[in-house]
């Protein structure tokens, strides 16, 4: 008998994934990344989706090793799955290339906020500065 897993359980594994590969890192690494997730659904309640992605994009500057940049295509990565977002351009340039409707920003705010509460939940209890 197979059971079809639920969207939460979908969210948080894919949150326990990403944490368990940051964990997987050097030990400065995680902690930035630790207090990045920490903060990351609050950056964008307070900020907005959008802007939250283009200070991320802005501050990782594409590079792997940077905490801002695997913040940035972890969030991307789940929510441009969660709203179908296919092709080569990510989930920032969805919402500003596409002229996505006011309920589909929404919708795509709702599953990053989703999302993020995994991953900080995560972060608190796998990426402590006390370990």
């Amino acid at each position: 008998m197979s059971h079809q897993r639920s969207l939460e359980q979908n969210r948080a594994q894919f949150a326990w994934d990403k944490i368990t590969a940051v964990k997987n890192r050097n030990k400065d690494f995680a902690q930035k990344y630790g207090q990045l997730a920490r903060s990351a659904a609050a950056e964008v309640q307070a900020n907005g989706l959008a802007q939250t992605l283009a200070f991320w994009k802005a501050k990782g500057k594409g590079n792997p090793q940077d905490e801002h940049q695997v913040i940035y295509q972890d969030v991307s990565a789940w929510v441009s799955k969660q709203m179908k977002i296919s092709g080569a351009k990510g989930l920032l340039e969805w919402i500003v290339d596409q002229g996505t409707t006011t309920n589909q920003y929404r919708q795509a705010t709702a599953e990053a906020m989703a999302f993020l509460l995994w991953l900080k939940r995560f972060a608190e209890a796998e990426l402590s500065e006390e370990k």
